[in-house]
């Protein structure tokens, strides 16, 4: 995924937390719908935290960027 300086809300970190944790953000937004059953926001903030080592700004973003997508 490409992301632009131009990039507004939640995609603004993408290019930040792709140098930062070296996988893609479909990297991550994989792994978040493959757990998002039914879980809240903030269990899958803390679940990317605890599990993946991401912070919290990163974390609430893909979380973020996911669910404005599924809604």
């Amino acid at each position: 995924m490409i992301v632009t300086s131009t990039a507004k809300g939640p995609a603004s970190y993408f290019p930040s937390i792709e140098k930062t944790y070296g996988h893609p953000v479909e990297h991550w937004l994989t792994l978040l719908r493959e757990r998002q059953a039914g879980a809240k926001h903030m269990a899958l903030v803390n679940w990317l935290k605890s599990e993946h080592g991401l912070g919290h700004g990163h974390a609430n973003a893909l979380v973020a960027h996911l669910l404005a997508g599924t809604k």
